[in-house]
């Protein structure tokens, strides 16, 4: 039996290597658009006033922007029920347990095909219970519901705040007020297992549009989907978009009961013809756009997509290049920065894609479990002594090469890396010329569950930038 259970963990380990399919296609050159928000900017999405417990609050972010957060100011997730290839995991909304507990769990589940249950889990010795690494919001025992805000069960029998029927939790990759490191909705990389999400109230925006999240900010589309622009010809409250114009360009209109709120104005075109404007501009749909939540529309000079907040920018020295699918961020030299990607399939789903997780499943894919084999097929980015960026998301980590994991002060060997999202990024060896993506979808599923995706910052022909609305969660 354990000669059985040696060669099915070797057997997973290879099956570790296995690499998703690239995309093969003509460089893009699209226009470079300005993708991120300059550091005095003041702009910051508002949202739907929402009913709160005691000790709950909404706090702004660079990314996600609104969030709730605890009485210390930390982030708030769910773990909404998510389906995987044989079941699914997660919280059932409004089943009234939270299912997120104090189990240390020892071997993979089985719900992530093609590996079968009962392979032991790596650094079992390190490994934590959910709970530990999703501490539960507890409610008070004599909580009181409030709007979405309801109380959950824990299996102890503790009281625990859920939102709109889902238990809430924080996480231990935060660190300070304001961190929202344990999960994003800013991205959508599908079969990345069960993952937790930050949740907060409501962009607010007129019903006939919405807010989603992409990974340089929150852009408005309409509500069935398509994108939203701005034209630089039209001044504050006045439409200047003439017949010519009205050929390629649609007004978004404005119902007759409707009325300004917030950052949200009407401008009426003609006497009883409204258009929704943002920020005093006018809004429009590019009618030969026909794919939903696109950017094509900013290759016509004077137009741009509408965002409610955008991240201030990346460290200085990184570069835009046009890619085969869109735009990508990229080093100093053009060469394309990657992020990895990692989700365990124990039945708690935890991550393991930073420094302080297990760094076996990335040294399989990226080097046969060898180190150096890795830094020449995923080399780390690395800093300059004292390098800074503008953003909160993006910070200089100390890093073991040989290891993968966080180096400790003084450290021989240790080399400082760019990290994103408190997580080191990536070059591809494979890449030779500026805007080469070979590396993207670099493991398994695609790169999405355990493997490596290109940062993109404009996305033409896939999903990858896009994140899930709250809405699409059900």
């Amino acid at each position: 039996m354990k000669q059985v259970r040696k060669a099915a963990q070797a057997a997973f380990g290879m099956a570790l290597l296995v690499a998703g399919g690239l995309s093969n296609g003509m460089a893009q050159a699209a226009p470079t658009e300005p993708f991120w928000q300059a550091k005095d900017s003041k702009d910051r999405e508002t949202s739907v006033p929402t009913p709160l417990p005691p000790g709950i609050k909404v706090m702004p972010t660079e990314l996600e922007g609104p969030v709730f957060a605890d009485e210390h100011g930390m982030t708030l997730y769910t773990w909404p029920l998510q389906g995987l290839r044989n079941g699914n995991l997660g919280d059932r909304r409004k089943s009234g347990v939270a299912t997120c507990d104090d189990t240390i769990y020892q071997e993979t589940s089985g719900l992530m095909s093609p590996y079968p249950p009962g392979f032991l889990l790596p650094d079992l010795d390190k490994r934590r219970s959910c709970d530990q690494l999703w501490k539960p919001v507890i409610a008070p025992a004599d909580a009181v519901p409030v709007g979405k805000w309801t109380v959950a069960k824990r299996k102890n029998g503790q009281p625990q705040w859920a939102y709109d029927g889902l238990p809430v939790y924080t996480s231990d990759r935060d660190h300070q007020p304001g961190d929202v490191l344990g999960g994003t909705n800013a991205i959508g990389v599908g079969e990345q297992g069960a993952v937790r999400f930050p949740v907060g109230p409501p962009a607010e925006s007129p019903p006939e549009l919405d807010v989603i999240p992409f990974r340089t900010g929150h852009m408005v589309i309409t509500n069935k989907g398509m994108s939203v622009y701005v034209s630089d010809a039209d001044t504050a409250g006045k439409s200047n978009c003439d017949e010519v114009c009205l050929q390629t360009w649609s007004p978004v209109s404005a119902p007759q009961t409707a009325k300004p709120r917030g950052d949200w104005s009407i401008v009426e075109r003609s006497p009883g013809i409204r258009q929704w404007a943002y920020r005093g501009k006018p809004l429009y749909t590019y009618l030969l756009e026909k794919r939903t939540r696109s950017m094509t529309g900013i290759d016509v000079p004077g137009w741009h997509n509408v965002f409610t907040q955008r991240a201030y920018a990346p460290p200085a020295e990184f570069t835009v290049q046009d890619s085969r699918i869109g735009q990508v961020l990229a080093d100093a030299n053009g060469k394309t920065i990657y992020l990895y990607h990692c989700n365990d399939d124990a039945m708690d789903q935890q991550s393991c894609d930073s420094p302080e997780s297990p760094q076996q499943y990335r040294l399989a894919i990226c080097g046969n479990f060898d180190a150096k084999v890795c830094q020449e097929t995923f080399p780390y980015v690395k800093a300059a002594p004292g390098a800074k960026a503008d953003s909160s998301l993006w910070t200089v980590m100390n890093i073991d090469p040989n290891t993968g994991t966080r180096a400790v002060a003084g450290q021989g060997g240790a080399i400082s890396v760019w990290a994103y999202r408190d997580r080191p990024v990536y070059t591809f060896g494979g890449d030779k010329r500026p805007g080469d993506a070979n590396g993207d979808d670099y493991g398994e599923f695609n790169g999405a569950r355990n493997g490596f995706k290109a940062f993109w910052l404009r996305d033409d022909y896939r999903d990858n930038v896009i994140g899930r609305s709250p809405k699409d969660r059900r």
